[in-house]
């Protein structure tokens, strides 16, 4: 007996069967790239609730992938007009067939090669995700490509060497030997602990600005006292004199 397509997709196991199997990070900066990547976009975004991050987490898409497990995840990915609620790996055909919408990459030793050949073929071709970038955080290679039509075409830096994501709407770019992203005026989205220090240093700074101007108004206010007193005293010698000051 030969099974319809829609037979063979009913077949397929559900989400709540799949877990995630990738492998460990290939260092601590490899991690912490990471990290930083989810933890900055999770803060700017934190209150929308149509989105979804995975980080090193395994997507499923097809019968050939279950049977012969031969795809790696991405290490940073991003589904947009989804729920963003938890998951144990990325099912398509338990997400209305929905792929991600931007990929990063971070490069290793054992992955570049596959990272810049067949896993941007891959989604370029499979999953058509609008932008894929890849970074290395050991050298500081970056690029980022943008799907145009059938291909990817590299998406060209600014004078920062920066990449406009349409999918983020901020800058990619490298600052500090870390992937960062950038808003359209050009500020780094912090993390909410440099958004916490910010805040302080802000609350800091309008503290000195606030004891600066009462200073200001207290010398106003001094030399005002200060010129009263001396109309005094001349008024004063002047009736001495016979004259009147008005």
């Amino acid at each position: 007996m030969t099974l319809t397509a829609q037979q063979l997709d009913a077949m397929m196991p559900d989400a709540s069967q799949l877990y995630s199997d990738e492998p460990e990070m290939e260092s601590s900066l490899h991690y912490m790239q990471l990290l930083l990547l989810v933890t900055c976009l999770e803060w700017l975004w934190r209150e929308r609730e149509d989105f979804f991050i995975g980080a090193n987490l395994t997507i499923y898409f097809s019968r050939q992938q279950l049977r012969n497990r031969d795809f790696r995840g991405p290490d940073f990915f991003l589904v947009k007009q989804t729920q963003k609620s938890p998951r144990n790996a990325w099912v398509v055909w338990e997400e209305d067939g929905k792929y991600p919408n931007l990929i990063i990459e971070l490069l290793s030793t054992s992955t570049a090669t596959t990272d810049r050949s067949l896993k941007k073929d891959l989604y370029q071709d499979r999953f058509r995700t609008p932008e894929y970038f890849w970074f290395s955080p050991d050298t500081l290679e970056f690029q980022g490509f943008r799907l145009m039509g059938n291909q990817y075409q590299e998406i060209a830096p600014n004078e920062k060497s920066w990449r406009w994501s349409e999918e983020l709407g901020l800058y990619l770019g490298v600052e500090q030997g870390q992937l960062r992203y950038f808003t359209p005026e050009g500020d780094c989205v912090p993390t909410p602990e440099e958004a916490a220090q910010q805040a302080v240093e802000a609350a800091q700074q309008a503290q000195v600005q606030a004891q600066q101007a009462q200073a200001q108004a207290q010398q106003a206010q001094s030399q005002l006292e200060q010129e009263r007193q001396r109309a005094e005293r001349l008024a004063e010698r002047l009736r001495s004199l016979g004259i009147d000051p008005e």
